[in-house]
C-alpha cells in the first residue's frame, strides 16, 4: 500500500486490512451513535420537565397580578421574553424535521413523530451537512433553514433580551438586585454562538461546524435537541428571578388565610403552650414593619390602633408562646395585621384553643418526627411515674410491625405508607390501663435518592480536576438524616473529549477505566451525563440521571 508494484498475495491482503479498518470504524460508529442516543433521550426529558416546570410557574406568577398591581411589569416583561424565546425554539424544531426528512426523504411533518432510537439514517454524514450549507466548510451557504440563519436567529434573541434586560434596569418600578442583573445578563449572552477556532487538518472550526459539519444525523438531532433545552432553562430562569423581583409568587393575597399550628394541642400540666402563627404560603422576608401578629385584639380594633400583645416574627412566622398552669380549655384569638406593597394593611383574625391536663404517656420516633417505610424505625415510648419495663406499644395502620428491642424501646417496620396509630399501655395496681389516646403518626415512603461525586449530591458543575479524581460513585438522600443505605447497582457515563463523545457502563459503584478516562477528559464547556440505577434500603430501584457542567 506503500507505492511500487505488488504481487498478488500483498493486494489481497492490503484488501483485507481495508476491509477490517472499515468494519472496525463501523463498530466504533455503532457505539458513538448509542452515546447520541441516550443523550438525546436525556435531553428529551429536560424539554419535558422544563416545559411542566415553566408552565406552573407562569400560572402562579400570572395569578400574584390582581393582588399586587407591582408584579404586572415584570409578569409582561417575563411574557414578552418567552414569545422572543418561543419563536426561536419553535424554528428550531422546524429545522430539526427539515434536516431529518430530508435525510429520510419524508415530508417534515412525518419526521417529528420519528424517534432518533429507530431512525434508519442516524449514521448519515452527508445530507445534514448539505442540507444546512455547510458541506464546504471553506464556502458556507446562507438563507432559508441553514446553520447560518440559525446562528442569526440564536444571535438575535441573545441582543434582543439583553436589551430588554438593560432597559428594564432603567424603567422605575423593573428593576432587578445588581447580582440577579448581572447573572441573569450573562445567561442571556450565553445564548449566542461563539466559535471554538479550533484548527484540524488546516481548517479553522467555527461554530455552526462544530455542532454540525460532517457529523451523523443523531449528533445533529442531540445537538437540536440541546439548544431547545438551553433555551427552556433560560426561559426558567426569566420566570424565576423576574417573579422573585415582584415579591410576590410565594404569596397569593386574594385567597390568603391565617393559620395556627401548635405541635400540640394536649399540654402536660406545668409546661408551656407554643403555636407557630403565620400566613399560609408565607414568606421568610416577612419582618416586623412588613406583618405584626396581636394577640387579644380583633380587626376592627387593630385598624383603630389597639395594641393588644404583640408576637415576635421569626422568618415570617410568628413565635407564640404562653405559660400553662390550671387544667382544662384554652382560647384565645387576634389578629394578622398585613402591609400590602401600596402602603396600606389588611386584617386577618385568628382564634385557637389548646388543653391542658395531666401528664400522660408519649411515644416519640428516635430519629425523626415521622416513619418511614421499608426500614426499621426505633421508637420510644414512656409514661409518667411508670417504669419503662411496664410499658406497653401497640400500633395500627400502614402494615405495621412492632418488635420490642427492651424497656420502653421498639422497632417499626412498616410494608405501606399513610397512617399509624400508636397506643401505649401500662402495668398498674388495678391492671392494665391505657395511658391516653392513641398517637397519630405519618409514614412517608424513602425520599428518591441521589448520586454523589465529590462529596456532593447531584453537583450540576464540577472542576475538570475534580471529575480527574472520581472513581466510583455514591448515593444517598440530600437532607435525609435518617439512617438509611443506598447502593449503586450499575451506571452509565457519557461525556465529550475533543468534541467527540465517549461513553462506558457497569455494574457496582465503581466506574472503570473508559468511565474513569471519560470524566477525566471531558471537555471544559460541556457537559457530563451520568445515569445510574440506585437500590434503596427497602429494595427498590430507582433511576437518576445527573447533568454536570465541566468547569475549568
Amino acid at each position: 500500500m506503500g507505492g511500487g508494484k505488488e504481487t498478488p498475495r500483498q493486494k489481497m491482503i492490503g484488501m483485507m486490512y481495508l476491509v477490517l479498518t472499515a468494519l472496525l470504524a463501523m463498530n466504533v460508529s455503532k457505539q458513538i451513535l448509542q452515546g447520541y442516543i441516550s443523550v438525546n433521550e436525556s435531553m428529551e426529558r429536560s424539554k419535558e420537565n422544563l416545559e411542566a416546570n415553566n408552565k406552573r410557574v407562569d400560572e402562579a406568577f400570572k395569578s400574584t397580578i390582581t393582588g399586587n398591581a407591582g408584579a404586572k411589569p415584570y409578569y409582561d416583561r417575563a411574557v414578552e421574553a418567552q414569545k422572543e424565546i418561543k419563536q426561536v425554539y419553535d424554528y428550531i424544531g422546524e429545522l430539526n424535521n427539515i434536516i431529518i426528512g430530508a435525510t429520510h426523504q419524508v415530508d417534515p411533518k412525518m419526521a417529528d413523530t420519528m424517534q432518533l432510537r429507530y431512525m434508519e439514517k442516524m449514521d448519515d454524514y452527508d445530507v445534514p451537512s448539505h442540507e444546512l450549507g455547510i458541506s464546504e466548510p471553506k464556502e458556507p451557504k446562507s438563507g432559508p433553514h441553514t446553520a447560518a440563519e440559525l446562528r442569526d436567529k440564536l444571535t438575535g434573541l441573545s441582543d434582543k433580551l439583553v436589551a430588554m434586560l438593560d432597559k428594564m434596569q432603567k424603567t422605575d418600578g423593573q428593576h432587578l438586585l445588581k447580582e440577579d442583573y448581572e447573572a441573569m445578563k450573562k445567561k442571556f449572552i450565553s445564548i449566542k454562538p461563539v466559535d471554538s477556532k479550533r484548527v484540524e487538518d488546516g481548517i479553522e472550526f467555527n461554530w455552526a461546524m462544530d455542532n454540525f459539519y460532517h457529523l451523523p444525523l443523531a449528533a445533529v438531532v442531540t445537538n437540536f435537541n440541546k439548544m431547545q433545552a438551553d433555551l427552556k432553562n433560560v426561559e426558567a430562569e426569566i420566570l424565576q428571578v423576574f417573579s422573585g423581583a415582584s415579591g410576590k409568587l410565594a404569596i397569593k393575597f386574594d385567597a390568603i388565610k391565617a393559620r395556627v399550628v401548635a405541635p400540640s394541642s394536649y399540654i402536660a400540666a406545668g409546661q408551656p403552650y407554643e403555636a407557630d402563627i403565620f400566613l399560609a404560603a408565607s414568606s421568610s422576608k416577612l419582618a416586623a414593619g412588613d406583618m405584626e401578629i396581636l394577640i387579644g385584639v380583633d380587626s376592627a380594633a387593630a385598624a383603630g390602633g389597639a395594641k393588644g400583645t404583640l408576637v415576635p416574627v421569626v422568618g415570617g412566622e410568628g413565635k407564640y408562646s404562653v405559660g400553662t398552669g390550671g387544667e382544662g380549655d384554652q382560647d384565645y384569638k387576634g389578629v394578622i395585621k398585613y402591609k400590602n406593597p401600596d402602603g396600606t394593611f389588611k386584617y386577618y383574625p385568628f382564634e385557637g384553643s389548646y388543653k391542658v391536663a395531666k401528664s400522660g404517656a408519649s411515644v416519640s420516633a428516635d430519629q425523626m418526627n415521622v416513619f418511614y417505610a421499608g426500614v426499621p424505625n426505633p421508637v420510644t415510648a414512656a409514661a409518667a411515674g411508670i417504669s419503662p419495663a411496664d410499658i406497653s406499644v401497640s400500633a395500627t395502620g400502614a402494615g405495621v410491625r412492632v418488635t420490642p428491642k427492651g424497656a420502653g424501646k421498639y422497632e417499626f417496620n412498616f410494608t405501606g405508607t399513610g397512617e399509624c396509630m400508636v397506643s401505649v399501655s401500662a402495668k398498674t395496681k388495678d391492671g392494665v390501663k391505657s395511658q391516653g389516646p392513641p398517637v397519630k403518626f405519618r409514614v412517608k415512603p424513602l425520599p428518591k435518592p441521589e448520586l454523589k461525586l465529590s462529596g456532593k449530591f447531584a453537583p450540576q458543575e464540577l472542576k475538570k480536576s475534580e471529575l480527574s479524581m472520581i472513581s466510583g460513585l455514591g448515593a444517598g438522600a440530600n437532607g435525609f438524616d435518617f439512617q438509611a443505605n443506598y447502593v449503586v447497582m450499575s451506571w452509565e457515563v457519557v461525556g465529550k473529549a475533543n468534541g467527540k463523545l465517549g461513553s462506558s457502563a457497569g455494574n457496582g459503584n465503581n466506574l472503570d477505566a473508559t468511565g474513569k478516562q471519560v470524566l477525566a477528559k471531558a471537555d471544559v464547556g460541556s457537559k457530563v451525563y451520568i445515569d445510574a440505577k440506585i437500590k434503596g434500603p427497602d429494595g427498590k430501584i430507582t433511576s437518576v440521571t445527573s447533568a454536570i457542567k465541566v468547569n475549568r
